[in-house]
């Protein structure tokens, strides 16, 4: 099938290039040239694993193009998915300015019978205001289908390659697009992944739902965790007591030092504020959005109540990005866990394996960013585990605790036993253990 791709951020990037990746051809636009440039030349501009090899691969092939001119993509193509930002507004909305200028210049562009995707996170009414702004554009048959992405950042190509559902929201009678979207989707399902059809609210309405319930359930655990902490008992014996009953499961139930990245603390305001546009007052998801910003603030209380003040400690901080496998530091814990450390008076020396350039233009000199996981901790009178990124699970304890000036671990992830962290010879601290 020939598909165009508007936008090529971490969603368009990924689809366009799994889409290429099962024979179709693509073209993937995007009005800023310079980064059009760079995709040409294979260079990616995010880090997820498994991207750049799929993407110059199918740029080889030639089945994946990038080019800047939307009209030609467009008038060559039979599906047409919007993939453009929804940035969150002041009042914590979906911005959709970007989305309806993108609907307009389809509009314009269409010559034939063309199913136009919103791919983009949106709230509900969304497909409504794309077809109108389409309609406006041109006399052509055309058909507006919500069709929400549920990737996990870190793990993208494999939920696109092998989703654990797709859903497809459509107009009631719309056979004619419901045809090309099982056409398209076909593929990606063979092993039994539904293909959900729905209308497009209900679908509109998926995404942030999912999200929802995700982020209530990290949330959750994180009050479940400070409650352990006042009552002696442990969240990790609470959290699989717990996972085990079927009806919760296992996922989602790791205490933290909060949630954060693109989706969850975007989609957690936009649904309430959509539910508040509607008359309803979406109580849950405030409380869940104000317990995450209070558990972002816990890792650094824990060393204010050790160090009594923070002014002329170093601390070492392993982990920048909001999880790993990625270099999003977007609503990253990491950045209120620095900023309130160098207002207590502290220096920080971090490292990340994917987030250090991206930390480098936040921060901008401010802290001391290493290479290399060890060089942090050089002189830190304690390490904070902010990311639990896999090289960070079995370190060299023995190494760690030559470099620190004390031997101070701040586990913010809950990756190392403390009854072996004591018997290391380590002060330790955890979340709700």
């Amino acid at each position: 099938m020939k598909i165009a791709v508007v936008g090529t951020g971490y969603v368009g990037l990924v689809l366009g290039a799994c889409l290429a990746e099962n024979g179709n051809n693509v073209a993937c636009v995007d009005k800023d040239e310079a980064k059009v440039r760079m995709l040409e030349d294979g260079r990616m501009p995010i880090y997820e694993p498994g991207l750049e090899e799929l993407v110059r691969r199918n740029d080889r092939e030639e089945r994946l193009t990038f080019t800047t001119d939307l009209a030609s993509a467009v008038r060559a193509s039979q599906i047409v998915f919007i993939a453009v930002g929804t940035p969150q507004g002041e009042d914590g909305s979906a911005d959709l300015r970007h989305v309806i200028d993108v609907a307009r210049d389809i509009g314009r562009a269409i010559n034939k019978y063309t199913v136009i995707v919103d791919k983009s996170t949106v709230p509900v009414g969304t497909a409504t205001k794309v077809r109108q702004a389409v309609a406006r554009e041109t006399k052509q048959a055309f058909s507006v289908v919500s069709n929400p992405e549920f990737l996990k950042q870190g793990a993208a190509v494999e939920d696109s390659m092998k989703p654990d559902r797709v859903v497809v929201g459509i107009e009631p009678g719309d056979e004619r697009a419901a045809a090309v979207m099982r056409e398209l989707w076909a593929p990606f399902t063979r092993t039994g992944a539904p293909i959900m059809m729905m209308d497009t609210a209900s679908a509109e309405l998926c995404k942030y739902a999912a999200n929802a319930i995700l982020a209530t359930r990290i949330s959750f655990m994180n009050e479940v965790a400070n409650v352990c902490e006042l009552v002696g008992a442990d969240v990790d014996q609470v959290r699989k007591a717990m996972g085990a009953d079927r009806r919760i499961g296992a996922s989602f139930l790791f205490p933290g030092v909060g949630y954060g990245g693109s989706c969850f603390p975007k989609d957690v305001k936009a649904l309430a504020k959509s539910a508040q546009d509607h008359g309803y007052d979406f109580k849950i998801l405030k409380s869940v959005e104000a317990v995450n910003e209070a558990q972002k603030e816990r890792l650094v209380a824990k060393m204010e109540v050790h160090f009594k003040q923070l002014k002329g400690k170093t601390i070492a901080l392993w982990g920048l990005a909001f999880k790993p496998r990625t270099d999003d530091m977007r609503e990253a814990p990491a950045i209120p866990i620095i900023e309130r450390l160098l207002a207590g008076g502290a220096a920080v020396r971090a490292y990340d394996p994917a987030a250090v350039a991206v930390a480098r233009r936040l921060f901008d000199g401010r802290i001391a960013l290493c290479e290399r996981s060890y060089d942090a901790l050089a002189g830190a009178d304690a390490l904070a585990i902010v990311t639990e990124w896999n090289e960070f699970r079995e370190p060299d304890f023995e190494k760690m605790r030559s470099l620190l000036k004390s031997p101070v671990v701040f586990d913010g992830r809950n990756i190392y036993s403390p009854e072996h962290m004591r018997a290391l010879g380590f002060t330790y601290f955890s979340i709700g253990r």
